[in-house]
């Protein structure tokens, strides 16, 4: 997962320094994108390989998103979805080439190697500056962190959140969510890298963090590290996650690139036929399990 390839302050910095836009490469009106049809023939045209779907995505490429780092076999959520869409537009499996791409040079600026790169890369609107996403694959929802000791993790209505004293990386998401949708009566406290505000939730100076629910998942587990006591041992919890407010993950492309339209429009049949409502039971399970509260 993202989290075991960059350190996770990094992590939050790159995903989730722009407010994330719900209007732009949210959603997509079902009637403008092109008939699946008119896709597998347009789709011989416009690959960067002749014959080929070339997809890209970062080595080494962690459950549950891929399974044994091998891309090609069609386990994990990431792998399954990819296979899905291409077999959408026509193309066998056979026929779909997995490359490295290491997630920063993803969405740099500049010709790409790839058709597109499916690797839990956040749409911002930075980002699409300079690269093109697809509609959303994966609705990124945000959560709460906190010591397994805290009065947070069994109070925690929509009124008693307000009362906390948070705290978490300057710039992200998770901020934005805290001072819009929480609205603490307590000013949040800010800190350059999420390190600095994991080691005031650790040392009592803080109630909570909001990040990412597939970070705090990780944050909270046995074998991060990350929230751990004296001894080592992991004190850290992640209490629920909150109702999307439009961070996605999408498939990114070359700025341009015409066959944007053509995955939109499989994404959209695999979200109707509930395709990848099964793949997230699936492969996702430990972040769609997450209770749902609420701000």
């Amino acid at each position: 997962m993202r989290n075991l390839r960059l350190s996770l302050a990094g992590l939050i910095t790159l995903s989730t320094l722009a407010t994330v836009s719900l209007s732009t490469g949210a959603s997509a009106n079902a009637a403008a994108l092109p008939a699946l049809s008119s896709c597998k023939t347009l789709i011989g045209s416009e690959e960067f390989t002749k014959g080929k779907l070339t997809v890209g995505t970062d080595d080494p490429a962690y459950t549950p998103w891929f399974v044994n780092n091998t891309p090609s076999n069609g386990n994990g959520y990431e792998s399954a979805m990819t296979y899905a869409i291409a077999k959408l537009l026509g193309v066998k499996k056979s026929n779909v080439v997995w490359i490295h791409e290491p997630f920063d040079a993803s969405f740099a600026p500049g010709n790409k190697k790839f058709d597109f790169d499916i690797n839990e890369i956040s749409y911002t609107a930075a980002r699409a500056q300079v690269v093109t996403f697809s509609n959303s694959y994966y609705d990124v929802q945000q959560s709460i962190v906190a010591l397994k000791t805290g009065k947070i993790v069994k109070n925690h209505t929509p009124a008693e959140l307000k009362t906390y004293q948070y705290g978490d990386q300057v710039g992200t998401t998770g901020l934005t969510y805290i001072n819009q949708n929480i609205k603490p009566t307590k000013s949040v406290r800010v800190y350059p890298s999420l390190d600095n505000a994991v080691s005031a939730l650790n040392a009592g100076q803080i109630d909570a963090i909001v990040v990412d629910t597939p970070d705090g998942q990780f944050m909270a587990s046995n074998g991060s590290h990350e929230i751990t006591n004296a001894q080592k041992k992991n004190i850290g919890v992640q209490i629920g996650q909150f109702p999307s407010v439009g961070e996605h993950y999408g498939l990114l492309f070359q700025k341009g690139n015409k066959l944007v339209g053509c995955v939109n429009s499989a994404l959209a049949t695999l979200r109707t036929n509930g395709t990848m409502a099964a793949l997230q039971k699936k492969w996702l399970s430990i972040y769609t399990s997450v209770p749902v509260i609420k701000p």
